[in-house]
């Protein structure tokens, strides 16, 4: 069993009322949940990393419980993703650890969403900005959704940490008007219309 343990967890919400053009009449709402944790592959190979994706799954779930609650319930979000940022003593597999406990933690707190839950990550020092990537829930296709969110934690990771992130969102683009798949227009059959 692998051990990451938890140094930090930071919660950011964005409210955008607007982005240069005419006020919202529903501002956007995004939030972000990040977990510094101990890496415990750091400064080795470990040829074998999947059993520990097992291990991830609470703190995934607890983020994810967090993260709902930090924008005010489960109804009307509809976006997510998620993303790591690995400390300079691991490697990139490390972070891709998080696919599916990230992935799975969000889909089952917020019940029926089909669409692939993007991601980033990427291996930087303490400090260093990922910009975690949104998508709708149940459709790919709407571009309305499509958006990012910068994060980062000013003290991590630290080398042999890890930097875990959930993101999620409650609405479009303040000022989406590129077209395509409308949110309303949804199927949710496949995750992709």
């Amino acid at each position: 069993m692998a051990e990451f343990r938890l140094r930090k967890l930071s919660i950011l919400v964005d409210e955008i009322h607007h982005d240069g053009g005419p006020e919202a009449g529903t501002p956007r709402r995004r939030a972000a949940v990040l977990a510094v944790v101990s890496n415990p592959f750091a400064g080795r190979y470990e040829p074998e990393l999947q059993p520990a994706m097992e291990d991830l799954k609470p703190l995934a779930l607890m983020m994810g419980e967090r993260l709902i609650a930090a924008l005010g319930g489960r109804d009307g979000i509809d976006a997510y993703g998620k993303g790591a940022i690995v400390g300079l003593a691991g490697e990139l597999e490390h972070g891709a650890l998080w696919h599916a406990p990230g992935g799975y933690g969000m889909r089952a707190l917020l019940g029926e969403s089909k669409a692939i839950v993007p991601s980033a990550k990427k291996v930087a020092a303490a400090g260093a900005a990922l910009d975690l990537p949104l998508a709708h829930i149940n459709a790919a296709y709407v571009r309305s959704h499509f958006d990012t969110m910068t994060v980062s934690v000013p003290d991590g990771p630290k080398s042999d940490e890890i930097v875990f992130a959930l993101g999620m969102g409650r609405g479009p683009r303040v000022h989406s008007r590129m077209g395509g798949l409308e949110a309303d227009e949804v199927k949710g059959e496949d995750g992709l219309r």
